[in-house]
């Protein structure tokens, strides 16, 4: 009966310890550095990290984005992205939106953010843009809904009340029509959030301020196959650096697949096509080989849109853009 019976209430302890976990990560109790939210379709979205980037695709642009990490473990990370930029002006000036929203456990963040960028012919072939990025935060969590192992944790006796923070980022992106690089801080200061206490609240939560570095290119195989590498660099502080590493087979300019790797974390694949010259859809997978979690969850998923709407027909003809 022994054996019959441990291994559910080992299991949910388990689980609940490491919940427990991923939100004191996240609210940046205890000295740990919250993340920003992870995605492994990054070189699709680009804008979401990188103000720099809006108006470079010569189009409005609307991308989407879903991910669900760790499926099937209760509590785990649920983004959602949506994103839209135009160049304005003689395509000398980009603007967009940015909206961010992420959720672990009972803490939830929704972020609006406005991006500017002025582009400059730097060379035949490249363009360097500037990029600013502004807007708001906005963090809420129930921290009392939590089940503890055991009870009167004054860290979790009190909720995160939805606080309407201001906060702003910069970047830098140069790209010709075969590679790009990028570098990047989309949120400058470090607001501190605060918990909904009668005493005026204390804090609970800071951002932290991070550091993006990406960068990608076009290499043809054949006349029909060509090799798209693309990589994603994370700096924070008081975390390890992380480096995603990407690797698609572009086949036909339509057909997209190929594996991903994310440094201490995740191995992953992904597959996508472009259905028409606006319009692109793809799907990855990856699952973590190293997180605790690994034991108690499906792997994580994303799915990803785009669509291109074209001011006139001779953008059309420069399709297929490769970034």
């Amino acid at each position: 009966m022994e054996e019959e019976v441990l291994p559910l209430p080992l299991n949910q302890i388990v689980m609940k310890k490491i919940l427990m976990t991923l939100s004191f990560g996240l609210i940046g109790m205890c000295g740990f550095a919250q993340q920003d939210a992870m995605f492994t379709h990054y070189m699709f979205n680009t804008q979401a990290i990188n103000p720099a980037y809006a108006g470079t695709r010569d189009a409005l642009t609307i991308t989407g984005l879903h991910r669900s990490q760790w499926v099937g473990f209760e509590g785990a990370p649920v983004t959602q992205t949506l994103t839209g930029h135009t160049p304005i002006f003689n395509d000398q000036l980009g603007v967009g939106l940015s909206i961010i929203n992420d959720k672990i456990g009972p803490i939830n963040t929704t972020s609006f953010y406005a991006d500017f960028a002025y582009k400059f012919q730097v060379s035949d072939k490249g363009k360097l843009s500037f990029g600013l990025k502004g807007g708001v935060n906005l963090m809420s969590g129930n921290l009392s809904t939590l089940e503890l192992d055991q009870g009167g944790d004054n860290a979790f006796a009190n909720n995160i009340e939805s606080q309407l923070l201001p906060n702003f980022g910069f970047g830098a992106y140069y790209y010709e029509d075969r590679w790009y690089v990028g570098l990047s801080t989309p949120k400058l200061m470090e607001n501190d959030f605060k918990s909904n206490t009668t005493t005026g609240g204390t804090d609970i939560a800071g951002e932290k301020r991070h550091y993006f570095l990406i960068g990608g290119a076009v290499f043809d195989l054949n006349k029909n196959l060509k090799l798209k590498p693309t990589t994603f660099i994370k700096v924070t502080a008081g975390a390890p650096i992380e480096a995603d590493l990407t690797a698609l087979l572009l086949i036909n300019d339509k057909l997209w697949t190929g594996p991903m790797f994310r440094t201490g974390d995740a191995l992953g694949a992904l597959l996508g096509y472009q259905f028409t010259d606006a319009l692109a859809a793809s799907y990855s997978f990856d699952w973590s080989y190293t997180n605790t979690t690994f034991k108690y969850n499906g792997g994580s998923h994303e799915i990803m849109l785009r669509y291109d709407f074209f001011h006139n027909e001779k953008q059309k003809i420069r399709s297929p853009r490769y970034f």
